[in-house]
């Protein structure tokens, strides 16, 4: 009895403890927040005021996991979500019921079925594109649906790790991102596209301009097969990379040969590019100095710069052309950039692509030029509506991100990553094992490959690539569909 009687005034003194520390702590708060002077809502209601700034925050949470419907959230919503999550585990990807997509949106894609679509023994995989055909060595792309550009410094290491096995093991190249090429990159073994951002990580000299040398050290790598001259990307167009001071460590700083701890901005354009006539004599140079496929990467605003770009390469003839262009939409994504230029700035993929199609084809450079789609197309109908519309690849950097288990927590920027995607903080990175990662990175890839073959099949034809812009429709403003090849027809040649 008397054990009892200790216990209970044990936990009275406790209880009248947190109480009092409670009351203090209020206290305490109403006192700052009274005073301060930066935060108008905590001067006018201290301590209350607090909530706002809680449930802001925490208004997020609420949002993804209870309150948004399926096909509502934004950058990607959860159907588009939980199609790579089930793709990535191995799971099937049927669905019952019904569709919970709404039909009715323009712009929605509607695949146009086969009245007889070809039989199991009448179709067939994919097959392998040449990409630089007047370089020393072209590059024999396996893949239609490959892994677009993540630096090591915008995403772990052990993230960069798991994408170097996951697309190993897919069979699909992996852009190094503008950040350089480490050991992470050459961990799986498989085919690498080098990209040089304005800022040259990797391939600099000590005053930040283009090396040879350092051009040929990367080339002689045999997993390094092309390289993408970057001169815009989706999210920022008109802006460079921007890598935060928390990422930059001593080891990102020695592979991208800049200082540690400090902020790193890269140009808003190569200097030494200046106009179309540069962009093709660098291309050249780099082309001839390491000996592999370039192209380059841009964002397009306008179609008319890009008409002069085809004119000056008529001029030059088809030698001069870029080997690839990959086109990244103005819905593009990135580890970090201001919001206007995520928003409002650089025409979206879906609007691009046909017409620089249409361009390259009314040169008669179908053969000479490759294009690769890139911007928010993570799903099978993404890549089928982009092959469609006339991209020869698409490559997708968030849909692989979301195969690795990004939540879209969207703090990428902060280095606080609860996934270990983005962050270098070590007690977040422990959470991504690449060992267990790398499968659902490859199982994703091979996800989307087989779904978009699928859908190429009942367009009735034998692989995706021979799927045309009349297989699919696309919903107008008054709710009825239109063949793309009506609203995209082909250019006529130039006279």
């Amino acid at each position: 009895m008397q054990s009892m009687y200790w216990a209970i005034e044990l936990l009275a003194q406790v209880l009248i403890f947190l109480v009092g520390a409670f009351l203090a702590v209020v206290v305490v708060l109403y006192l700052i927040d009274r005073f301060q002077t930066h935060d108008a809502i905590r001067r006018n209601f201290p301590v209350i005021g607090r909530f706002r700034s809680l449930f802001s925050n925490l208004g997020e949470f609420f949002r993804q996991y209870f309150f948004a419907m399926d096909r509502e959230e934004l950058p990607f919503n959860r159907a588009q979500r939980d199609w790579v999550e089930r793709a990535a585990v191995g799971r099937g990807n049927t669905v019952a019921f019904g569709s919970t997509r709404n039909l009715g949106i323009p712009g929605t894609p509607i695949f146009v079925n086969a009245a007889f679509p070809p039989l199991g023994n009448q179709y067939s995989q994919t097959a392998p594109m040449i990409i630089g055909p007047t370089a020393r060595e072209p590059y024999e792309a396996k893949s239609i649906f490959n892994l677009s550009g993540m630096s090591f410094g915008a995403l772990s290491r052990p993230a960069v790790e798991a994408l170097s096995m996951g697309a190993a093991r897919a069979g699909i190249w992996m852009n190094t991102g503008e950040g350089g090429l480490s050991v992470y990159h050459l961990k799986g073994g498989g085919d690498l596209v080098f990209q040089i951002g304005t800022a040259k990580y990797g391939v600099r000299d000590l005053e930040g301009n283009l090396s040879d040398e350092k051009l040929r050290e990367i080339a002689a790598h045999p997993e390094v097969k092309m390289f993408e001259l970057k001169l815009a990307q989706g999210a920022k167009p008109g802006k460079g990379g921007i890598l935060p001071a928390t990422k930059v460590s001593a080891e990102i700083a020695a592979i991208r040969g800049i200082p540690e701890g400090v902020a790193s901005i890269s140009p808003n354009r190569h200097p030494e590019i200046e106009d179309w006539d540069d962009l093709l004599d660098m291309v050249a140079h780099i082309r001839d100095v390491t000996g592999k496929p370039v192209g380059c990467k841009t964002v397009v605003g306008a179609i008319e710069p890009f008409a002069e770009l085809f004119v000056r390469i008529a001029e030059r003839g088809p030698e001069a052309a870029p080997d690839f262009i990959t086109i990244d939409g103005g819905e593009g994504g990135t580890g970090a950039a201001p919001m206007p230029l995520i928003d409002l700035v650089g025409m979206p993929i879906r609007e691009a692509l046909p017409l620089i199609c249409d361009l390259r084809d009314s040169h008669g450079l179908h053969d000479r030029i490759r294009l690769i789609a890139s911007g928010k197309l993570i799903n099978p109908s993404d890549v089928a509506w982009a092959i469609c519309a006339g991209a020869d690849f698409v490559t997708s950097a968030r849909g692989f991100m979301f195969s690795l288990g990004c939540i879209q927590a969207m703090k990428c920027n902060r280095n606080t990553c609860p996934t270990g995607i983005t962050t270098h903080d070590p007690r977040l990175q422990k959470g991504l094992v690449p060992e267990d990662k790398f499968d659902k990175v490859a199982r994703y890839a091979k996800g989307v490959i087989h779904e978009v073959e699928t859908i190429a099949h009942s367009v009735g034809v034998a692989e995706p690539r021979q799927m045309r812009r009349r297989h699919v429709r696309l919903v107008q403003d008054s709710g009825r569909s239109v063949p793309m090849s009506e609203i995209y027809p082909p250019s006529p040649p130039p006279s």
